[in-house]
């Protein structure tokens, strides 16, 4: 029982980071743009969510606080993450360019901003970059009582994770809300399902596809720099996010789209990627384990394309530019 409950806590700490990927990827779906920049989004998000901390720290010394060092990180993150998508946004929306190509390309230039962002860091520090022990306390730190936590099963599986856990669970449930109970939220599925609808509706297609492919983008990279606070250990490692964001996309298509499922999806990926770590079995390699999500998600899209349901599919318009003049 217990190393079922430490892989379980294990999974969900993993698996925030894939949480706020795929909430991101899945809002910015839904107005029908498919960004598969989310890996170089990811990396930039981790680079400069760290760079705000860190400096920060610097300034302020023995003084730094930790919430203030977490919003910090958060705002840093999301702006990368937003300014990225905003870029990718233009060259999709307004100039038209194919949305694979682009998101291809931003996965590249993404991660290679992230990683020179990183390594100038490290480098101008004297080739270590780390956030104090205090601030590292801080992005770990429970948020709930001992209390809670002691609860017999229950308490570390509900109440032993960081704020970030959390605030990606609150994020979901907002996310379910808004696509589903507000008329924003129904413009946005709308311009997703039937641009040419929407439009001749009055709903602005350009003003709904930038706003949530870049709120998107946002969210999205807050879970690289969750992972720099938390697995990596508010230490800069490159490497440790590699693949991630690849793993969100397919989350999305796992989770069918609903920002709802990503909770317990990701929880279920994050197992997945570190069961070598907690059930090595001798005779099977490391790598089967490293690819068991993309090969549940491919059976998950076997599986609801031979049902035919119109709920469980994506967006109508996914990946496809509109064109007014079309219409």
């Amino acid at each position: 029982m217990s190393m079922i409950i430490s892989l379980i806590v294990a999974a969900v700490t993993f698996g925030t980071v894939l949480m706020f990927g795929t909430l991101g990827e899945i809002l910015t779906e839904k107005s029908g743009n498919l960004n598969l920049g989310v890996e170089g989004i990811m990396y930039m998000g981790g680079a400069f969510g760290l760079a705000g901390a860190f400096y920060y720290e610097k300034a302020a010394g023995a003084a730094a606080s930790g919430p203030v060092a977490i919003i910090l990180a958060i705002l840093c993150a999301f702006a990368a993450g937003a300014l990225a998508s905003a870029i990718y946004s233009f060259l999709t929306i307004s100039l038209r360019t194919n949305q694979n190509v682009t998101g291809l390309a931003l996965s590249i230039f993404g991660t290679g901003v992230g990683q020179f962002v990183g390594e100038f860091m490290r480098l101008s520090e004297g080739g270590y970059v780390a956030l104090g022990n205090n601030l590292k306390d801080a992005f770990s730190a429970r948020i709930w009582p001992d209390a809670l936590v002691n609860i017999p099963v229950v308490g570390n599986i509900l109440f032993s994770h960081t704020v970030f856990f959390y605030l990606a669970v609150v994020l979901a449930v907002a996310m379910h809300f808004f696509l589903g109970r507000t008329r924003w939220g129904l413009y946005l599925r709308a311009v997703g399902e039937s641009p040419s609808t929407a439009d001749a509706a009055g709903i602005s297609i350009t003003r709904y596809k930038y706003l949530a492919t870049i709120a998107g983008g946002g969210i999205s990279a807050i879970g690289g720099m969750v992972y720099i606070m938390t697995t990596a250990g508010c230490v800069w490692n490159h490497e440790g996010l590699s693949g991630v964001g690849w793993l969100a996309v397919a989350l999305v298509i796992f989770c069918m789209w609903r920002p709802l499922n990503a909770i317990w999806g990701s929880v279920i990926f994050g197992a997945m990627m570190i069961m070598y770590l907690r059930v090595s079995i001798p005779f099977i390699p490391t790598e089967i384990y490293k690819i068991l999500p993309y090969v549940v998600t491919v059976i998950v899209l076997i599986i609801t394309s031979m049902r035919n349901s119109r709920d469980k599919q994506p967006p109508a318009s996914l990946g496809l530019n509109y064109f007014r003049e079309e219409r």
